[in-house]
């Protein structure tokens, strides 16, 4: 098994342990517990029943995205392609793909504490929390260098001056039960996957966000990019939502992983 890939299950492995775990309680489902077992063999808050129920909605009768949620994609950050997603690269994107690939990513930006971007957001193995307003929704990231994202919900359209920025410049809008985020204005420094799938800064990404119960969240990524993919292309994730709270994370704080990440 490749170093890199090694890295991010174990990383993966020891996130599933580090959550707060107070118990869960929902309007629709009785209040989770993480059981009497203990140590090794104690639940986390992935390995629970999820609650059960129809998705919540707001006062205004859109679905309820708010909530902490577990990406479940750790399969998607370490190799998308290796999933079976058709990603149709240029030849000078291949080029690139092929060289990460090759050095075992021994550059993965996000390895450095750099923000995932959109869409591996997403899918970088650490919980997030969506808060939902009328007019603006925010997206907080435990890891990926514990950044945020801002929806904007207010009919605005992309800045015109926006600037090529880590996440982007993201506007939002709902059609029926299905949240539209468009995201456009990011630098072409981040990777979509642990991979090596690069981009340009003409890269646009809409995510379909769906709840589709009380306890999960659909998310489909269209990726655009007409400078680095002969076609646009979609990958989905299906989020859970999670038994706990955010924690603090600083990736950057004595980050010893970087000095082992030789590559070949």
């Amino acid at each position: 098994m490749k170093s890199s890939i090694l890295l991010f299950a174990v990383v993966s492995s020891m996130v599933c342990f580090a959550q707060q775990t107070p118990p869960l309680k929902t309007p629709d489902a009785p209040l989770q517990t993480l059981g009497s077992q203990q140590g090794a063999n104690a639940a986390t808050p992935y390995d629970r029943k999820l609650p059960e129920g129809p998705a919540p909605r707001t006062a205004d009768g859109k679905p309820d995205l708010s909530g902490n949620w577990a990406p479940n994609a750790i399969r998607e950050n370490v190799d998308l392609i290796g999933t079976g997603v058709a990603v149709p690269m240029l030849p000078w994107a291949q080029k690139v793909y092929d060289e990460h690939k090759g050095s075992l990513s021994k550059d993965d930006p996000e390895a450095r504490c750099l923000p995932p971007g959109v869409p591996r957001m997403s899918t970088t193995p650490y919980p997030w929390t969506i808060v939902q307003t009328p007019k603006l929704i925010v997206i907080v990231y435990e890891g990926g260098a514990h950044i945020w994202r801002k929806v904007f919900m207010d009919g605005r359209g992309h800045d015109p001056n926006v600037a090529d920025t880590w996440l982007g410049d993201s506007i939002g809008h709902w059609d029926g039960d299905t949240l539209v985020v468009e995201t456009v204005g990011q630098n072409d420094k981040t990777w979509i996957d642990e991979a090596g799938i690069p981009h340009s800064t003409e890269m646009k990404v809409t995510e379909r966000i769906r709840r589709t119960d009380l306890g999960h969240l659909e998310i489909e990524h269209t990726i655009d990019d007409p400078k680095t993919f002969s076609k646009p292309w979609k990958f989905t994730t299906h989020p859970t939502l999670l038994n706990g709270e955010l924690i603090e994370y600083i990736c950057q704080e004595n980050n010893r992983d970087v000095d082992h990440l030789l590559g070949k």
